[in-house]
């Protein structure tokens, strides 16, 4: 499953340093390539994650594949000279995006996966940003559009045709539990989204992921002990590769991609691009684990991801966003807007 996107690489709305191109970034003939390369491997992650689940517990299956994570991204850094230590202003991200999103995401949907299909699971997974529309009026006084609030009916009549009576059995528990699971693991996820809309970046994002996911293999861990206890883990090469799958390429290159991709392309062409996880999603799970594909799953998808890209694609922009391109425009410096202070714009967007 998906256990590594930051806010900065989600599907909804960005954070207010991540709406547009790095200032002085040029636009990449790989960037689309990179892309396409993350939505492929987070697409195959879920049924991966789905996979794991028949040899290790689900949250040991988060805890090991996160701290194979931590470590390449920490040997990643060290390779290309990115490895900060945090400061102060960072420490509240850090705290957001390591446990409501690497932490709580990823245990709510390993234990979600152990009920409910993974093609199911990453289109309920992908109600996050949905919720970030009603949640960023509510927490951040940010009028949504008309557009947006089309989307997120949109969207909204998908997830309702995922439960409908017809297609969802109400009486089974084992379904009940398993689904709220992945939609309580949207909600956490779009907590996430919504406190690095609010916060004022100190450091750039990459520089950050190591400690997010130290942080959340330091909590996940210790849950897994007191949770699960100590497996008996029967190592294999299959097992190996599944973790190594989910650290290296879910985590660490994934991370490193979608920080160049967000420097490159405009944020609603990634976030249109990152909307490719749940097609492979499903897709991958139909023919790796033989999942049915109904018409009814795919119709909910249509509708969700029909109504994530209407709330996306630029119809009439925000008041925020507006004021946000236009301290873009007045940084006359072509550094990092990150780091970017020399203007009472940007000053006032920090």
């Amino acid at each position: 499953m998906v256990s590594c996107m930051t806010p900065s690489a989600t599907p909804s709305r960005q954070p207010i340093a991540a709406l547009a191109p790095e200032s002085g970034a040029r636009p990449s003939r790989a960037a689309p390539w990179l892309l396409g390369a993350v939505a492929l491997v987070w697409g195959i992650n879920w049924p991966m994650g789905k996979a794991t689940l028949a040899y290790l517990p689900p949250i040991w299956t988060v805890a090991l594949r996160t701290a194979v994570g931590a470590l390449a991204v920490f040997l990643l850094c060290l390779l290309t000279r990115r490895l900060v230590l945090p400061k102060r202003g960072d420490l509240p991200v850090i705290l957001s995006v390591g446990v409501l999103h690497m932490t709580a995401f990823s245990v709510l949907c390993s234990l979600g996966l152990t009920h409910v299909s993974a093609g199911r699971s990453v289109v309920l997974a992908y109600t996050t940003p949905l919720w970030v529309v009603p949640g960023a009026w509510l927490l951040l006084g940010e009028v949504p559009t008309r557009r947006r609030l089309l989307g997120a009916g949109v969207g909204l009549a998908g997830l309702a045709l995922i439960f409908n009576p017809l297609s969802f059995d109400w009486h089974d528990r084992r379904a009940v539990t398993g689904n709220a699971a992945v939609l309580l693991a949207a909600f956490c996820w779009a907590g996430s989204i919504l406190y690095g809309r609010a916060h004022r970046w100190v450091t750039p994002p990459f520089e950050l992921v190591f400690w997010h996911a130290l942080l959340a293999s330091g909590l996940l861990l210790p849950m897994a002990v007191a949770i699960e206890g100590v497996p008996r883990i029967a190592w294999s090469p299959i097992l190996v590769s599944q973790l190594l799958y989910g650290g290296l390429l879910g985590i660490a290159l994934a991370s490193w991609a979608m920080t160049t991709v967000n420097r490159m392309l405009p944020a609603a062409t990634t976030s249109i691009g990152l909307l490719g996880v749940p097609v492979v999603g499903i897709a991958s799970s139909s023919v790796a684990l033989q999942e049915p594909l109904s018409a009814a799953l795919l119709a909910a998808l249509a509708l969700i991801l029909g109504g994530v890209v209407l709330g996306t694609v630029r119809g009439g922009a925000s008041r925020r966003e507006r004021k946000s391109r236009r301290g873009r425009r007045a940084c006359v410096n072509r550094r990092s807007f990150y780091r970017c202070a020399s203007t009472p714009a940007c000053r006032s967007l920090r």
